[in-house]
């Protein structure tokens, strides 16, 4: 589902919509709110059918007008199929959604279904984020052509689907630790390479109607932004990916990170540049190139010890015995957990933390050991010109700019887990819905 966020008030200052969309401009006598069936002024003619729901011509100008006012786009002769295509999946996975929602409600005697409070607050926080008041961005959508209901009917779909998915399966969600170390691992493996700072818009293409329905959507897009859309509102109302909701944020990303084609086309990119349509196998791209550096994030690693003094000079018997010291202790610990207690306990041995360091900065003789340990992990007895030593890794981790904390990175794992269960099941809900459109 594409996310709803906070509208720019700098999008409503859009000239009046032009006489294509002023057609059906008056609303029903009484409007029915999304997903109520027919209702309203029964002249208006029906767009489209989802299972017993109606979409009227009406609906379809509202959320045309939405869009256009939300996205900041110049609605003209040519992109209005496209708008109004956009209008009427938009609202036909809206029904699908609110439908379920009230299938589930009546099993589980719970409205699932946002209340007009939860609305309220929502457009209340999208105005504050706009330095408005609510009253204030209504009256401007009015003025624009848009009806307060239509807002409140997206807001409504969106906030509804959104809690029902995280609530049914956020909790049953888990990030593991293998995970989050396997993100880590490919962070590490890849810290040399370029990195690049995106924003994106991914259309769909099994939504759009297939890949060059995609592609001549991508491009529509395109020649919006150059003309003055600003890509942060087409995002957010257009792109069919989890980043949606951050206007196409995507942040610094490496080569790998996203599909070959999109790899390929940074490349060729410059910082404020934006990319033609890029084909995949599964839609297009819009990418917008925000900046770009060279590799260079480096290894930081915890470290603690264990050692034996020993002189440089020290004989091969004096070496041997405190090695075989240390092959002990070793086999005792599990990684720094309780190292310096049980070190304590064999004379002549000395444990303490050595703190944070990058690896490159390391003296040789540990570098080469770290450089193949992995967290947790005991190294054999080190020998260097002042002893015998044994380190253990507490902690592995990239150091510098656009480095992703485990915590970011949970999250991260974490929403693109729930996006990708909110696609699969809406893609079912299709699937088993009769729809007819008009």
């Amino acid at each position: 589902m594409r996310p709803f966020s906070p509208l720019l008030v700098a999008a409503l200052a859009l000239s009046p919509v032009p006489a294509a969309l002023a057609q059906s401009a008056a609303p029903p006598a009484a409007a029915s709110p999304l997903g109520g069936g027919p209702g309203g002024d029964m002249t208006e003619s029906v767009v489209a059918t989802v299972n017993d729901d109606v979409i009227s011509t009406y609906d379809i100008v509202q959320r045309m007008r939405l869009l256009v006012v939300t996205a900041g786009i110049q609605p003209t002769q040519q992109n209005l199929p496209a708008l109004q295509q956009e209008a009427i999946r938009s609202l036909i996975d809206e029904h699908l959604e609110l439908q379920d929602l009230r299938e589930e409600g009546k099993t589980q005697k719970f409205d699932l279904i946002a209340s007009d409070a939860e609305v309220d607050d929502e457009i209340a926080q999208i105005a504050r984020s706009n330095n408005t008041s609510s009253t204030q961005l209504l009256t401007q959508l009015a003025a624009q052509g848009v009806g307060p209901q239509t807002l409140k009917d997206q807001l409504r779909a969106e906030i509804s689907w959104r809690g029902w998915i995280r609530g049914r399966y956020g909790q049953r969600l888990e990030v593991g630790e293998d995970q989050i170390k396997a993100f880590q691992k490919r962070q590490e493996a890849e810290a040399n390479k370029p990195q690049y700072q995106v924003s994106e818009i991914f259309i769909d293409a099994s939504r759009a109607g297939g890949e060059a329905q995609a592609v001549q959507g991508a491009t529509e897009l395109i020649a919006q932004i150059k003309n003055g859309a600003p890509f942060a509102a087409v995002a957010r109302q257009f792109s069919n990916s989890p980043t949606a909701a951050a206007g196409g944020s995507v942040g610094w990303i490496t080569p790998g990170e996203m599909p070959p084609e999109v790899d390929s086309a940074l490349d060729n990119l410059r910082p404020g540049q934006l990319s033609d349509p890029i084909p995949t196998k599964d839609g297009a791209y819009i990418i917008l190139l925000q900046d770009r550096r060279a590799g260079g994030a480096t290894v930081v690693v915890h470290l603690e010890q264990a050692a034996i003094g020993l002189p440089k000079t020290a004989t091969p018997t004096e070496v041997a015995a405190a090695a075989a010291k240390l092959t002990a202790l070793r086999a005792k610990l599990h990684g720094c957990d309780g190292m310096e207690a049980a070190a304590e306990k064999i004379p002549g041995v000395v444990a303490g933390d050595l703190g944070e360091a990058e690896v490159k900065d390391l003296a040789p003789a540990f570098r080469d050991a770290v450089d193949t340990m992995t967290t947790g992990e005991v190294s054999e007895p080190i020998r260097t010109d002042a002893g015998l030593h044994l380190i253990a890794v507490c902690d592995r981790h990239l150091g510098g700019a656009g480095i992703l904390t485990p915590a970011q990175i949970k999250d991260r794992l974490f929403g693109e887990e729930l996006a990708m269960i909110s696609k699969r099941a809406l893609r079912d809900l299709r699937n088993q819905a009769t729809i007819e459109t008009r």
